[in-house]
């Protein structure tokens, strides 16, 4: 069993930033990519940035520029720093992890943490 536990969701004003992070815990060998969805009242819930264990990255188009996701391996954590927020970036953000573990591969989802971008 793998938890992702997500913090640094809130309120702020258009412009403004929030640096989102999600922390993995549990038993499991390696976590080949983590990643940030996000889900929209109405809508499906969207990837919007990607890492894998080598630091790779993708964006959604919408964030790319603003946003910037990293990981620390030691700590099993994955950050998003996110910038130059719009409302249109409100939403429900959630963390997601692939790896393998000792019953085999794992995909799992943090409980997720809103962003709420207002003035």
């Amino acid at each position: 069993q793998v938890q992702l536990v997500e913090s640094g969701g809130g309120l702020v004003q258009p412009g403004g930033s929030l640096r989102l992070s999600c922390a993995a815990s549990g038993s499991f060998f390696s976590i080949y990519t983590m990643a940030w969805y996000r889900q929209a009242p109405g809508k499906e819930r969207d990837l919007v940035a990607r890492i894998i264990s080598g630091g790779s990255t993708n964006y959604a188009d919408s964030v790319k520029g603003r946003f910037t996701i990293s990981r620390d391996n030691a700590k099993n954590t994955v950050y998003l720093q996110m910038n130059s927020l719009k409302p249109e970036d409100t939403a429900v953000y959630y963390c997601h992890a692939g790896g393998n573990s000792w019953s085999g591969d794992f995909a799992s989802w943090g409980q997720g943490t809103q962003v709420t971008v207002s003035s």
